[in-house]
Formats: C-alpha cells, sequence, structure tokens
C-alpha cells in the first residue's frame, strides 16, 4: 500500500504548484486504481493547515474547498486514513530513538510510524527529512530516475 505525505497532496491540490500537474495525476492514478492507499491522519490536518493558510499563499484555498479536495480522494473508495491504534506507540518510540530525534522531528516519526504501523510499503514524498526512518520505504515520485 502506497502512503501519502503532506506535501505531494499540497501540489496535486494548488494550481499555483510548480509540481501540481504531475501531483495531480500521481493522485489521480492512485484514487482510481484497483490498489489500496492511504493518507496519516496528520497528513490531512496538515493538508487542511497549509492550503487555507493566508501567509503562505497570496489566495488561499477556502476551507470548503480544501475538504472538498479530501472527499474527491475519498470517492474512490480506496483510500484509508490511518491513525494510531494499539501497537503504534512502540513503532513511534523505536523510529524516534533510532534517530535520536527531538523538537519538531517528531512529527515526521509519527508520520512514518503510522506508516509502519498500517503497512504501508512505500511513502511518497518530496521531504527528504524521511531519510532519517530507514524502516520505511520512501519515494520521491515527483523525480525520475
Amino acid at each position: 500500500m502506497i502512503g501519502v505525505d503532506t506535501n505531494i497532496l499540497v501540489y496535486a491540490h494548488r494550481s499555483d504548484s510548480a509540481f501540481h500537474q504531475p501531483a495531480k495525476e500521481l493522485i489521480e492514478i492512485l484514487r482510481s486504481g484497483a490498489g489500496s492507499w492511504a493518507i496519516p491522519w496528520p497528513c490531512i490536518h496538515e493538508f487542511v493547515s497549509t492550503v487555507t493558510h493566508p501567509k503562505l499563499f497570496k489566495i488561499p484555498t477556502p476551507l470548503e474547498a480544501s475538504f472538498a479536495s479530501i472527499d474527491a480522494w475519498l470517492a474512490g473508495g480506496n483510500l484509508h486514513l490511518i491513525g494510531e491504534s494499539e501497537g503504534y506507540f512502540e513503532k513511534l518510540r523505536m523510529i524516534s530513538e533510532a534517530a535520536k530525534l527531538k523538537g519538531p522531528r517528531i512529527h515526521d516519526a509519527r508520520i512514518a510510524a503510522l506508516c509502519l504501523h498500517h503497512g504501508v510499503t512505500e511513502l511518497w514524498t518530496a521531504d527528504r527529512d524521511f531519510a532519517a526512518f530507514p524502516q520505511v520505504k520512501i519515494r520521491n515520485p515527483l523525480i525520475r530516475k
């Protein structure tokens, strides 16, 4: 199962992003595909917070439109929103201690731990900070190899 990080979601949503078209196509492939895909709940929160932020965008996304994007992703029927449940905390502790994290880096550890906890086989992100978690396979799908 593919997991998707906030930045890919923002690029797919915001037409003013330099990566909008390829990110939008990637999300559409996942949404219309036969396989399951996942978004960690913290990424949903961060997506809404980011696209509606008036200091980040000259014309921020209206709140209703941000939720409409999430509704459209869910309408494919194969998206799982993944969150904490029994067994998650041990994964968070393991990867945080292994990476010797502190401060705001715990947010990335939370996303990585959720992916591990829910069997995500690959996390799509443009954030290189996830390299701190070798337990999770990371790929930037916007870069062609």
